[in-house]
């Protein structure tokens, strides 16, 4: 997309969006034009990924066609108007199917706070959706790798307050709690003394982990739970105990 074409999109994005706000989301003139461009363009795309079997050629696709909306995300974020946007919605789902969480939150930050519906193919709300996608893809990278605390966390208070169910908050509790875990292990045990880093993070996590467990009893976290307290008495017994 040339310089020109991507601020044209930008601006009328803006533009859409503003008007929408003011006209009880209605959009007119050459921005309502160029909405409905883009959500043509929106549904071309949809009709590819529809013709697609392969879950992983479907997220490849997307991460290719991810780059032609932005110009048109970065205005509706910029003019902050809080008018429904399937276009915005859309590219924020894929974002988060693509693993691009960095990307995906300033959108889902945006919808969540505006209240705004997702596309009517998804029973789920914005904040279910979002907790839920993330939470799962973080529980199935720590099993065997790492995943960005940073991101958990970010999640975790974009949804709190939200009316999502106990079970997608549990697997959310459990996400947050294994990375915590994950980073506390990773921390010379006796780098900071007994009650330093390492304790102070298996504390951190095994709270987690524990209102993960009494959200949903099936969230599967009891061995986890046992392994960190088994660590926190190892911990918490004086140097050179038996």
């Amino acid at each position: 997309m040339s310089l020109a074409r991507r601020h044209r999109e930008t601006v009328l994005a803006a533009r859409a969006a503003e008007q929408a706000a003011a006209n009880d989301g209605q959009r007119t003139g050459a921005a309502a034009s160029e909405y409905e461009l883009m959500r043509a363009r929106l549904g071309v795309d949809l009709r590819r990924l529809s013709e697609i079997q392969s879950i992983e050629r479907k997220i490849d696709l997307k991460r290719e066609l991810l780059p032609e909306y932005d110009a048109w995300v970065s205005g509706v974020l910029a003019a902050d108007a809080g008018v429904a946007d399937d276009v915005l919605t859309h590219v924020m789902i894929w974002r988060i199917d693509t693993g691009d969480f960095a990307g995906a939150l300033p959108l889902a930050s945006y919808v969540i706070r505006h209240d705004l519906p997702l596309p009517d193919r998804f029973d789920r709300t914005a904040a279910t959706l979002v907790a839920e996608e993330i939470a799962e893809a973080a529980i199935k990278a720590l099993a065997g790798g790492t995943f960005p605390l940073e991101i958990l966390l970010a999640v975790d208070a974009l949804v709190d307050g939200a009316d999502i169910f106990d079970q997608v908050r549990a697997k959310l509790e459990k996400a947050i709690g294994l990375a915590l875990a994950a980073t506390a292990e990773a921390t010379d045990a006796t780098a900071d003394g007994p009650a330093g880093a390492r304790a102070a993070g298996l504390t951190q996590a095994r709270a987690h982990l524990a209102r993960a467990l009494s959200l949903d009893g099936n969230v599967g976290v009891k061995k986890r739970i046992e392994k960190i307290d088994a660590e926190l008495k190892k911990l918490a017994q004086p140097q050179g105990a038996a």
